[in-house]
Order: C-alpha cells, then structure tokens, then sequence
C-alpha cells in the first residue's frame, strides 16, 4: 500500500496490544509505526469494501477474498479469462454475483495494487516456478480417442 501523502496522528494503546503491534512489526521488517499505519488502512478498507480481508503472501500482505482461499487479483485474473462476465465467474467459482462484484469494486478503487500482482503473476515461467516449488513438474493431458 503506498501513501503519497501522510498526517501525523498520536493514539494511546494497551500495553499488550502495543507488544502485539511490535511483534507484527518485527516479524514484517517494519517499523512499529508503519504497521501501525498499515493495519489502520487494511482496516478501513476492509469497512468500506464487502467480503474484503487482508493476509500474509509470498509476495506480502494481499487483499484477499473472505472466506476463499484467492486474493482479489486473482479474482480479476479470472475474470479477464472470462472476458469481463461476472456471472460466468460467479458460477464458476459457486459465489454470489455480490462477492465477484465486489472484488471488482476493489480492484477499480486499487487498480495500481492489482495491476502490479497480476504483472508479476505474468511475469513468472516454469523455471521460476520449480526454483519454488522442487517438486513441480510438466505434465500434458492426452486426447483419447472415442470407439
């Protein structure tokens, strides 16, 4: 999440809440008030976007979509796949048309964040994928043929 602009404001906390920020921080590099700063922002947005949550990734804190295993981008990718018919992700997904339109929301009011996922999602080969994961390998489907 980048910030072209900040304010500074102060805020009191409790003791144990103050040492689970620290924590959090330490464990992602950041200081105790960028993660502050980040939770803040990952809440407000989890407010004002429907089925919205934010996790830890290989490739960082994501915004991903409640109660499924994909982050929005993803969501996006496939509906790229899919031409832009929601209802056609919808169904295959087995959501709501609300829970893929919502994912769009947050893709057009975020559209740099989701761009720069799906950017290095494309970006990736085979090759970086085994250095990965060992243990991916290439495999074919074969046509057979009816009698």
């Amino acid at each position: 999440m980048k910030q072209a602009r900040s304010m500074v404001l102060s805020m009191r906390l409790p003791m144990e809440s103050g040492r689970r920020l620290k924590r959090i921080a330490n464990r992602h590099g950041w200081t105790p008030s960028d993660a502050s700063a980040r939770l803040v922002e990952e809440g407000l947005r989890r407010s004002e976007f429907a089925f919205l949550d934010f996790r830890d990734s290989p490739a960082g804190r994501q915004a991903y979509m409640q109660g499924s295993t994909l982050a929005v981008w993803e969501v996006m990718f496939l509906l790229r796949s899919y031409k832009g018919n929601i209802a056609a992700v919808a169904k295959h997904l087995r959501w709501p048309d609300a829970k893929v339109r919502a994912a769009v929301n947050y893709a057009e009011a975020f559209p740099e964040e989701i761009d720069e996922a799906t950017a290095e999602n494309d970006s990736a080969d085979f090759e970086t994928l085994k250095r990965m994961l060992p243990q991916a390998a290439t495999f074919a489907s074969r046509k057979t043929e009816r009698s």
